[in-house]
């Protein structure tokens, strides 16, 4: 049934408060729970020591002694929503230590009583009793301070052993409800009583009007009256009297509106000062009833509305009318003229509200949930009282009209205007709002930034959450009251600055379009002292390196740091924490970066450059170039299948120095006498109108051996060095033996330059001819030369020595 799911919420604030109070005293190791188990007997294995054991929600049919016996540290012990037919307190006899019971939702039918001296908790709520079970033994029970029981009739006896208790709470669930003797719950003593009727079936008003003298809190649920509105009987005026309830919550009321009016009459004028009513139904009699009707019972109401009753406080909750035909207006006059602290009407599809005809108490109006719209309280100077007023989801549209609505309740705080469809376009209209004004709630609206040009200059508390908010204009007017600033959900790119808001300490930003925030936001905000920023779609680059460190040096102050603060892009990075994101500072900083790619360039280009000049080697690279193309310009004007032909045995190099060694010493001892050697001298065999270069290589190429004179002289000349790189590019090329170097005089390394690495290459790695001073080793030194030199040269040799003859015009400085 609806009724059993309703009733049942009412007695949880006790029962929770009295399991909280043992909870925190219990570990884990001491609770055992087996809820929902399907189990049809009580655990055999259940931990000796437990204190808190929960076998709800199972299909137990009975328990015996032998099942709790070893539990003697037991206090809190949960059976109800199970099939347990008999209950024996006997079973619980060695549980000394018990606090709690619920046997609540099972079958029970009958009761074997035993005191439980330390029970403060008994709950047999939701069984199959017919008569209340009160054994006499419950009276024991002097601790006993929540009571759930359950029956079909209650006569006045029932109570007779525990109408000495000082009770807290005491839950009746009434099903079936047959007979009730009045005055039978007067004799309880307890502070709250709730009754739950089955919603089938009619309640007892007798049972109501002793109801609400027996307790300071009442609650009934599922006031339901089907008969004629005429056969229910009115209220006696003695019981005005006797009234102890001073709060009310009626839930679950569907009544014919006349039933409903006597009641209310009752309440007014009784010292009851809270009043709640939610799940409202009001209907005509056999569901009808005309205005004419309706009207006399009106103006009973507005007789009654006159009077200055007890009544602070009235609560309407999901509101349903089921009566077509009557001036509704004539009912919102009655409502805004009530003398009374505190009016909700929720979730009743209300249109209006008229403002009050003459100075209102109203301190609290709450219209939630409603179709009120711009025109409410416009131009109402009534409400000075008022200081907090709540009409979220209703259909608010203009934010101009908001504010003027407010302009004349001189004494408001709090404003709710959440889940409305709010717009302001940013019109040259001048907002005027509430001096008072402190707390404004504005989210879930359709406000963009202009909804900045329109707002209370002395806010401390705004709510823009959900809304359509791209950014925080700067020229805006200052807000240097606002101290909380709620900005989630919106369109946001970056945190906004404190330009207008020297007061803010606290700010919300989550769930925007924030990829980089400003890490300069607590510079500028210098006395925010959270943030809260998470949730936010951030890109993981070098700009949001500065926020993480932001973070380090803030103290906390990021709010939900750090597991909301995860990055979204790049993919590769989605889903990582933010204090897990690290880059080099060289990644990050780009004139740093800048500088170390200009270092890491010019140091090696420096490098390649000192070894370049220090080698020399643009004058092989020269070299190289010059010999390339001779070869190139050879090989285009000589027929492809003519090849070079050795002409001469060996061709000199030497210093222009020591061309008196070779024309006196070197060249007479090798061209005559026998084996005469047939030498490439560049005085005599370059050719005219070919360049120095081209005559080197030709005779090198047409020379067996190529012979170097060195000397100090030697080194110091550019042309040997030429000579000497061509000849050993030859001795590469074609892989063979062809250098003789005859050390003239003796050189020191240090004379040698740089650039003339292979001559010390040469001078290391090969043997050389030493001219000896001597003149009795002269012989052995051209007998060495002529042996080196020894080969036969081509026949064609004879053809070309008339050319040899000719006088070289070439001059060349050596």
């Amino acid at each position: 049934m609806r009724s059993l799911t309703n009733i049942y919420i009412f007695p949880c604030a006790f029962t929770f408060t009295l399991w909280y109070n043992i909870q925190p005293t219990v570990g884990k190791e001491f609770i055992a729970n087996y809820s929902s188990r399907l189990l049809t007997n009580v655990p055999k294995n259940i931990p000796v020591h437990t204190e808190v054991l929960d076998l709800s929600h199972n299909r137990i049919s009975g328990i015996s002694i032998l099942e709790f016996i070893s539990l003697s540290d037991l206090q809190v012990l949960n059976l109800s929503h199970n099939i347990i037919t008999v209950l024996d307190f006997g079973v619980l006899l060695f549980n000394e230590n018990l606090e709690y019971l619920d046997i609540s939702h099972n079958n029970i039918l009958e009761v074997c009583c035993l005191t439980l001296a330390y029970l403060r908790h008994l709950d047999l709520s939701f069984n199959k009793f017919i008569a209340l079970p009160i054994c006499q033994e419950f009276g024991n029970m002097v601790h006993l301070e929540y009571l759930g029981l359950s029956a079909t009739m209650i006569r006045r006896s029932d109570f007779r052993y525990i109408k000495h208790l000082q009770l807290h709470t005491v839950f009746l669930t009434l099903g079936n409800f047959s007979l009730y003797e009045p005055q039978s719950l007067t004799t309880l003593n307890t502070s709250s009583l709730h009754i739950a009727f089955a919603e089938n079936q009619n309640f007892s008003f007798p049972l109501l009007y002793d109801a609400m003298s027996t307790s300071a809190n009442l609650k009934i649920v599922n006031l339901i009256y089907t008969l004629s509105y005429k056969d229910f009987p009115s209220p006696p005026l003695m019981l005005l009297k006797k009234i102890k309830t001073t709060a009310i919550m009626l839930d679950t009321v569907d009544l014919q509106w006349a039933i409903i009016l006597q009641i209310f009459v009752l309440i007014w004028y009784s010292p009851v000062e809270h009043l709640t009513v939610r799940n409202l139904t009001f209907r005509g009699p056999l569901g009808e009833l005309t205005e004419y009707e309706f009207l006399p019972l009106l103006n009973t109401l507005e007789q009654l509305i006159s009077f200055d009753g007890s009544m602070k406080v009235l609560t309407l909750e999901h509101v349903r009318n089921k009566i077509y035909y009557f001036n509704q207006e004539v009912l919102y006059r009655q409502f805004s003229e009530m003398n009374i602290a505190s009016l909700t009407i929720y979730d009743a599809y209300m249109p209006h509200m008229l403002c009050p005809n003459r100075t209102s108490s109203f301190q609290y109006l709450n219209f939630s949930h409603n179709a009120l719209t711009d025109e409410l309280f416009q131009n109402c100077g009534t409400l000075i009282d008022l200081k907090i007023l709540v009409l979220k989801r209703n259909k608010f549209e203009s934010l101009f009209k908001v504010s003027f609505m407010t302009s004349h309740m001189k004494s408001l705080k709090y404003l709710d205007m959440s889940n409305n469809l709010l717009r302001h376009d940013g019109a040259d209209v001048q907002c005027r709002w509430a001096e008072s004004l402190t707390e404004l709630d504005l989210s879930s609206n359709q406000l963009a930034d202009a909804v900045f040009e329109c707002l209370p200059v002395n806010i401390k508390k705004l709510d823009l959450e959900n809304n359509q908010i791209s950014r925080v204009p700067k020229q805006m007017a200052d807000l240097k009251s606002l101290e909380e600033l709620n900005l989630a959900s919106n369109r946001l790119v970056d945190l906004p600055g404190c330009s207008g808001f020297p007061s803010l300490q606290f700010l919300n930003i989550e769930m925007n379009s924030i990829l980089n925030p400003s890490a300069d936001f607590f510079e500028s905000c210098p006395r925010v002292r959270e943030l809260q920023g998470g949730h936010n779609p951030f890109k993981c680059s070098c700009e949001l390196q500065a926020f993480i460190w932001l973070e380090r040096q803030a103290g906390g102050r990021l709010f939900g740091w750090p597991s909301a603060y995860v990055c979204e892009y790049p993919e590769g990075l989605r889903g990582t924490e933010l204090k897990d994101f690290h880059l080099s500072e060289l990644a990050c900083n780009t004139t740093l970066l800048l500088v170390t790619a200009l270092l890491l360039t010019l140091v090696p280009v420096a490098v390649v450059a000192f070894l370049c000049l220090y080698l020399d080697v643009p004058w092989y690279v020269r070299m190289t170039w010059q010999w390339t193309q001779t070869k190139r310009r050879a090989w285009h004007n000589q027929p492809r299948e003519q090849e070079t032909v050795l002409q001469f045995h060996a061709f000199i190099s030497y210093s222009e120095r020591d061309a008196l060694w070779v024309k006196n010493e070197l060249i007479p001892n090798l061209e005559k006498g026998e084996g005469c050697v047939q030498l490439c001298q560049h005085e005599r065999n370059f050719i005219p109108g070919k360049s120095i270069v081209e005559n080197i290589i030709n005779c090198i190429e047409k020379s067996y051996k190529s012979i170097f004179v060195l000397s100090p002289n030697f080194v110091q000349s550019e042309w040997c060095h030429y000579e000497l790189y061509f000849a050993h590019h030859k001795l590469f090329s074609e892989n063979s033996n062809s250098l003789i170097l005859i050390l003239l005089e003796p050189i020191p390394p240090y004379i040698i330059p740089a650039r003339y690495h292979k001559l010390k290459a040469l001078m290391a790695k090969r043997t050389y001819l030493e001219w000896p001073k001597e003149r009795s080793k002269h012989a052995l030194f051209w007998a060495n030369l002529r042996a080196a030199i020894n080969i036969n040269l081509p026949i064609s040799l004879e053809a070309n020595e008339e050319q040899s003859d000719v006088t070289s015009t070439s001059s060349i400085s050596m």
